[in-house]
């Protein structure tokens, strides 16, 4: 069977907060010919093991690339990649897909009112403009 995980299948293995779901998690994804993860569930597993569990950003790097590396997977692997490089400096996973899906989309250039990620991109030498506000209150 080709399936599709969500982020709550693959919090399961991840964090192993709950035997039986885990074993069903894993089992489910065992047997399947093909596992398709869509980015979005990549973000939400991120955000989630860094917020609500407070892992590592190391850990969640490596716990995204174990998940990605599957034989079975299949994954945006581009964007998945964009952030992991992203992640792996300590910096925000979903704003290295963003800039990577934009890029793949056509985009010359990510503009953003996020001052933290225009300068995260930036500095990975990304095309990527801050909108300011012009008006005073």
């Amino acid at each position: 069977m080709k399936i599709s995980a969500d982020t709550s299948v693959l919090l399961r293995i991840v964090v192993d907060d709950d035997a039986e779901q885990r074993r069903i998690a894993e089992a489910e994804l065992a047997s399947a010919e093909i596992i398709a993860i869509p980015v979005v569930v990549l973000c939400e597993l991120v955000w989630t093991l860094l917020r609500l569990y407070r892992q590592t950003h190391e850990d969640v790097a490596a716990d995204v690339r174990r998940l990605i590396g599957a034989s079975n997977v299949v994954v945006n692997r581009g964007a998945a990649e964009a952030g992991l490089a992203m992640l792996d400096d300590g910096r925000d996973f979903a704003d290295g897909v963003i800039a990577h899906e934009g890029r793949a989309l056509g985009a010359d250039c990510l503009v953003s009112f996020d001052k933290q990620a225009v300068n995260r991109l930036t500095a990975r030498g990304e095309a990527v403009r801050l909108l300011t506000s012009t008006a005073t209150p």
